[in-house]
């Protein structure tokens, strides 16, 4: 009897070491994906690859729509006490997160050395949005800028030089009068340049904004300056591209048939995401450029996408765990093989100096152009109560292009609407 509890005993120590062993911590990380496909792929491996690189952790994707529907379902778990541990949110989400007391800052993880070199290691421009009251809120991950796509093969048919894109607006009206096609009964059948106007209008409009030498809010995210004589100007030359000089399709252009319209020659050039490049490149059937968008008073592009952030309401050991995630997933071969693979920006300068991501420029080296952009780039509109203030230019915007206010009383009006929202911030 002595003997048998003495190896029931040891049974259960063995037990109780075997289950230590095998306890794992659970990270949740959401990631906007709205449908499966390659990018799903990559993750779920890169998840796989860190599990095995670290057995006491177990990163499990969660796949969680658009980035709308994303930051919805976050912080409704926020409030419910179960948030995940991390997730890829705009980096534009910073101020909204932070105001709902839903993630921690950076810097509450970054202890040693190697931290505060990994936290200095990424582009400034890609930093400007998830900073704000001396705290780093988020890092980037998932990245971009606006940057110009237009058909070679649609200029050499025009009588341009195929190599050479639109450098100022004024080239853009020349060129893009060259590049619209009309058919016998005067329909165009190729619209000379496209910019997408649903989905992200803000964000496409801070091209034509920063452009014209006008940053739309202030750092601290209080203030907008939407009636600025400058955007009004933007906002005019844009309308202008399809009402005065008919190059441009009238009304609200489709962010998501942008790509599809330029790859079946639909419009010569459009703008759109870095994030497009790999999709262009893998579907278009016809020799392309990237270039840096068309300067007007000034170069410029706002910067865009998601950054990587840790919930509060994790427990710590999730916490860390995330922490750790968030390094490994950016150290530059992994940066450098997602803009491969995406053709999202690269978020650090020693990525862009892996082999793997020097052979692929070499080979195709509108991969560098965003990258080249950086300088130039400004945050992308980012402020307290985002989505609402935001709303309120997107509504300006769409109310310009169809035509049922002028450039100065759309931006008018949403400044009133922009300035309303925002009192309650401004101390």
């Amino acid at each position: 009897m002595k003997h048998m509890l003495s190896r029931m005993a040891l049974l259960t120590a063995g037990l109780c070491t075997s289950a230590a062993v095998l306890a794992k911590t659970d990270i949740s990380f959401y990631f906007p994906v709205a449908v499966g496909g390659p990018i799903t792929k990559t993750i779920d491996q890169y998840a796989a690859d860190f599990n095995k690189e670290n057995p006491d952790y177990n990163v499990v994707p969660v796949y969680s729509g658009t980035y709308q529907e994303t930051i919805v379902k976050v912080l409704t778990a926020h409030k419910s006490g179960k948030p995940p541990t991390a997730a890829i949110l705009l980096s534009t989400d910073t101020f909204t997160l932070a105001d709902e007391d839903a993630i921690s800052p950076i810097d509450n993880f970054v202890k040693t050395d190697a931290d505060r070199e990994w936290l200095k290691s990424f582009f400034p421009a890609f930093m400007l949005n998830g900073q704000f009251g001396n705290k780093t809120w988020g890092v980037p991950f998932q990245r971009s800028t606006v940057v110009m796509y237009w058909n070679k093969e649609a200029f050499k048919d025009a009588g341009l030089d195929p190599n050479t894109p639109p450098k100022t607006w004024a080239e853009t009206i020349s060129m893009g009068q060259k590049l619209t096609k009309k058919d016998a009964s005067g329909n165009v059948t190729q619209w000379g340049i496209q910019v997408p106007s649903s989905g992200f209008p803000y964000w496409l409009f801070q091209g034509f904004s920063t452009q014209s030498g006008a940053i739309l809010a202030n750092p601290e995210g209080t203030k907008v300056q939407y009636d600025d004589p400058k955007v009004v100007q933007a906002l005019s030359y844009w309308v202008d591209l399809s009402k005065k000089h008919g190059i441009h399709p009238p009304g609200v252009v489709e962010w998501g048939t942008t790509p599809r319209d330029f790859m079946e020659k639909k419009a010569a050039m459009i703008w759109t995401t870095t994030g497009n490049l790999t999709n262009i490149r893998t579907n278009a059937k016809f020799d392309f450029g990237v270039a840096m968008l068309p300067a007007g008073a000034r170069a410029g592009s706002p910067t865009g996408g998601g950054n990587f952030f840790i919930f509060k309401k994790a427990a710590t050991a999730e916490q860390e765990g995330a922490y750790k995630f968030a390094k490994w997933l950016t150290q530059p071969e992994r940066a450098a093989q997602w803009s491969i693979d995406t053709g999202y920006v690269a978020v650090s300068p020693a990525a862009y100096e892996t082999p793997a991501l020097k052979k692929y420029a070499a080979e195709f080296p509108p991969a560098l152009v965003a990258r080249d952009q950086l300088p130039f780039a400004v945050a992308e509109l980012s402020t307290h109560d985002n989505q609402r203030v935001t709303k309120a230019l997107n509504d300006g915007l769409q109310a310009a292009l169809t035509g049922t206010k002028t450039p100065e009383q759309a931006m008018k009006d949403a400044q009133a609407e922009a300035t309303r929202i925002l009192r309650p911030f401004q101390k």
